[in-house]
């Protein structure tokens, strides 16, 4: 390891957090479905089951709100990284 580190501009980490904010929605989408699929099979499929469907029900409304939240949060960053760009 050397003894200088290469500091990014705060321009590049707003684009690298981004970027890794991307792939988590993409990764929190999947397993949106994936508790959709098991909520679906706890509520009307083949292993009704209310206590469980109830269960899933709540993980996807948080699992939502998680999405949301990702949305935003790169929505914003996009914008500072916009910003930070006309600046330099």
């Amino acid at each position: 390891m050397s003894d200088t580190e290469t500091v990014k501009s705060k321009t590049d980490y707003l684009r690298d957090v981004t970027s890794q904010l991307k792939e988590m929605r993409h990764y929190a989408q999947t397993n949106t479905e994936t508790l959709s699929s098991h909520w679906l099979a706890f509520d009307a499929g083949e292993y009704k089951d209310k206590e469980n469907a109830e269960r899933f029900d709540v993980l996807l409304n948080k699992q939502g709100k998680l999405l949301d939240d990702i949305d935003q949060a790169i929505q914003d960053l996009e914008i500072a990284v916009n910003h930070a760009e006309q600046e330099s």
